[in-house]
């Protein structure tokens, strides 16, 4: 279980202060692909890295099975990102010099796992993402766009994470290939017992997730 209480992030410029994210409130169950919609600068970026712990809320909390975010020390925040939290991206974000299976294996090896635990995961992971066998062993560079970002999902799964945050991640995507990966994650979603949570400016991607929210000025609307 997921939630936003009352969380606002403001910037403060010169002449004002903006509000970028403005007394949201949300709750994500477990287990679910959900969306949040919104128009350039509405603030979904800024929610995504707020419930990444990637930058920190002006007041509100956010609960992770209880636990709130906002209160966690360095080194909780630190262990927080690595093991309850995958990220993926619009640019797929790979290592271009690594092949997609050492690719998935990196944070598992930051979670100390070993080297054989690590290799048999990511084969899995990769195996349920629909990555075939063959070309597991290539780097990014030699596979499509949807092949990339099927490879950056599984990466964000290594870690079994309680909560997946997707920056459109059909933005660089065909809308065949597009529908497919959306497809994927929700059935990861159930399969895994992982919340994830996506950022799309597609409304139609929206439309096949389970919940969907939509932002406008900072605010749910």
């Amino acid at each position: 279980m997921i939630k936003v209480i009352d969380v606002e992030r403001h910037f403060k410029t010169r002449d004002n202060t903006v509000k970028a994210v403005d007394g949201v409130n949300l709750m994500l169950d477990e287990g679910i692909l959900a969306s949040i919609i919104g128009a350039s600068g509405s603030g979904k970026s800024t929610l995504l890295a707020l419930l990444g712990a990637l930058d920190k809320p002006s007041a509100g909390a956010i609960e992770i099975d209880g636990q709130d975010v906002t209160k966690m020390s360095g080194r909780q925040l630190t262990a927080y990102r690595r093991d309850k939290v995958g990220f993926v991206f619009q640019a797929y974000n790979l290592i271009p010099n690594l092949s997609a299976i050492q690719n998935v294996m990196i944070p598992m090896e930051f979670a100390g796992l070993k080297r054989g635990e690590r290799r048999a995961r990511a084969e899995k992971l990769l195996e349920q993402v629909g990555l075939d066998k063959d070309k597991q062993s290539r780097k990014p560079g030699r596979l499509s766009g949807g092949e990339q970002q099927r490879v950056a999902i599984a990466r964000a799964l290594a870690n079994k994470p309680k909560l997946i945050l997707a920056d459109e991640p059909t933005g660089n995507l065909d809308t065949e290939t597009g529908k497919l990966i959306v497809d994927l994650l929700h059935n990861l979603a159930k399969t895994e017992k992982t919340t994830i949570l996506a950022v799309t400016h597609d409304s139609e991607i929206a439309g096949q997730t389970d919940q969907t929210f939509r932002l406008k000025d900072g605010k749910l609307v």
